[in-house]
């Protein structure tokens, strides 16, 4: 690949990002444009704006790099993510517009009328935003890293700082204009160049294979393993290797693997010959890829449990991610929130039909990414394996723009909404001071762990992050919009024992505590009991509670639930600056 077009591209995107950026700037004259742009944005500019800080590193790179590791099963995915937004339009998205909520934290506020449930909330919403916030951040350092070879952090640095003044000098008018140029700038980089890849399948003579046949090395290939991992080999396998396999070492000598585990350590170089399949890269916990059997005794039970627990996470999460609440705010009304809805609906169903597309071609053309560690780099490698020459430098300079696009603009949202409630809720003052001040601590603290912390791939990690939002706001959502008896208490107790067990969860996955087997699969996927978890405490301690129950509640629904003409409309919440106030 030739680095000088990728740097060009790569340039072209954040020059491009600042520039749209400073357009928001001048045209956002008061708190409220900064804020919530005015609730004037119309249901197909919005749409394309959540749809671009939705369609993160996770759904540029991951999903096809997923795909190449594990196949079908990872097609849950997209699926999951496209239907969060199906409940979403029908349970939340109008009934949250008319709220009046800037943030979650003031719809808590607002639902329960109790500061000490909006401060719980707070902290969910900082977290999640920072869990999501990260793979962002590490996704833009590999991509930096393969295009430039500069160091794995740099990548990360520079969304950082390009978000961070984005965000600080324009707020949300501003990132509102950057994401919708950034959305349709994602979709034509995956899609052009997917055209040219699929052309040249089509015209080569490589193996038709599918999805559930083991992928094969096309040329002699020498692979260096940049972690220790688990290898499965289902035939004896002739290699070149050295380094420590089974704890021995190899200086260039030609090893045969017995059928059965092999642990492979970090740095060890392994040669394959032509048409030697690639090992399967056994992840802890993980079993064969068939999720779609019933349940068994041994690990295909727990594929198919680690499943559902994909598909809870991301059918239920997306209504408590921070950065796609916030965005409801800035409709004009309920009905526009609901008609921008399903506008995302179908851009993100659009666009996830292409990474399983990489997926599959990476299987074929680039097979030893799946046991170097990086398999999300499969979108950036195919034009050159598969293409080459100008051609292919131009499509992976395309390819390239639009990851850092997609790692911008998702981190645009995050930094939004994390300052927003770090502004109310943690700094002394809620004035647009203060609120540049919080986005620099929204954007550094998660930066510094992704500095700190070894990487993971980034669909993997974003999954996590739907795991805390489907076990704490969603039940919060759902019962404060849906169920008249739900009280402080409850809220506290849900948000606790379903948010809270599934954070600690996911921390503990994160530094490897977990053994292998069930208990590691359990807090791996935590949503499968998590979520129950959630829901059954808020509705067990408001029971309990019925004296709790706010005494704004009646009025507050109706608002809910009525169109703006007969509520009266949302007005401002506690904490937000009131609409049309100036700087």
């Amino acid at each position: 690949m030739n680095h000088a077009y990728a740097v060009t591209a790569v340039t072209a995107v954040v020059l491009a990002t600042v520039l749209i950026g400073a357009l928001g700037l001048r045209i956002s004259r008061t708190t409220s444009d900064f804020y919530v742009a005015s609730r004037t944005v119309r249901p197909g500019l919005n749409a394309a704006a959540i749809s671009g800080e939705y369609l993160s590193a996770a759904s540029f790179l991951g999903i096809a790099g997923l795909a190449l590791l594990q196949g079908p099963d990872v097609l849950w995915y997209p699926v999951g993510y496209t239907a969060g937004y199906l409940v979403l339009l029908v349970l939340v998205a109008a009934p949250l517009r008319r709220s009046g909520a800037y943030t979650l934290s003031d719809f808590a506020e607002a639902r329960l009328e109790s500061p000490q449930v909006r401060r719980l909330a707070s902290l969910f919403v900082v977290g999640i935003g920072w869990l999501y916030l990260l793979p962002q951040l590490q996704g833009a350092g590999l991509t930096l890293e393969i295009l430039t070879g500069a160091p794995g952090w740099a990548g990360g640095v520079i969304v950082a700082v390009v978000v961070t003044g984005i965000v600080a000098a324009g707020g949300m008018r501003s990132i509102t204009f950057v994401q919708a140029f950034q959305y349709w700038l994602k979709l034509t980089a995956l899609l052009v160049p997917a055209l040219f890849l699929v052309a040249a399948w089509t015209a080569d003579d490589a193996p038709r294979v599918t999805f559930d046949a083991p992928a094969v090395f096309r040329e002699h290939a020498v692979v260096k393993v940049a972690d220790t991992v688990r290898i499965d080999i289902e035939a004896p396998l002739a290699l070149t290797a050295t380094g420590r396999i089974d704890g021995t070492a190899y200086e260039e000598a030609a090893v045969t693997l017995t059928p059965g585990p092999h642990h492979v350590e970090g740095g060890t170089e392994l040669a394959f010959p032509p048409g030697t399949p690639v090992p399967a890269h056994t992840n802890p916990g993980a079993g064969p890829p068939d999720w779609s059997q019933p349940p068994a005794e041994g690990r295909g039970s727990q594929r198919l449990y680690a499943t559902y627990g994909l598909i809870l996470a991301t059918f239920l999460g997306t209504m408590g991610l921070p950065h796609v609440a916030v965005r409801f705010y800035t409709s004009p009304h309920g009905r526009a929130a609901r008609r921008t809805t399903l506008v995302v609906l179908g851009l993100i169903g659009a666009f996830y039909l292409l990474p399983p597309v990489y997926g599959a071609l990476g299987r074929i053309y680039a097979p030893e990414l799946a046991l170097t560690g990086a398999a999300d780099a499969a979108v950036l490698v195919l034009p050159d394996r598969m293409i080459g020459g100008l051609t292919g430098d131009l499509l992976g300079a395309l390819l390239a723009g639009g990851a850092f696009a997609a790692f911008l603009s998702t981190a645009s949202g995050l930094a939004m909404s994390v300052a927003g409630v770090l502004t109310q809720d943690v700094l002394p003052s809620r004035g647009v001071r203060h609120f540049r001040l919080a986005t620099l601590l929204a954007t550094a603290v998660p930066l510094s762990l992704g500095i700190a912390t070894s990487k993971v791939p980034v669909a993997d990690a974003v999954a996590l992050a739907f795991a805390v939002s489907a076990s704490s706001f969603c039940p919060l959502l759902v019962l404060g919009i849906w169920w008249r008896r739900l009280t402080p208490p409850g809220a506290m107790a849900g948000l606790v024992l379903g948010g809270g067990s599934a954070l600690t969860a996911v921390m503990a996955t994160r530094a490897d505590l977990p053994p292998d087997g069930w208990p590691r699969t359990l807090l791996a996927w935590p949503a499968v009991w998590s979520v129950p978890l959630g829901f059954l405490a808020m509705v067990l301690v408001s029971l309990a509670t019925p004296r709790h129950i706010p005494g704004g509640t009646p009025a507050l629904l109706a608002r809910l639930h009525l169109p703006e003409e007969f509520a009266g409309g949302p007005g401002p919440v506690p904490g937000h600056p009131r609409p049309g106030a100036g700087r």
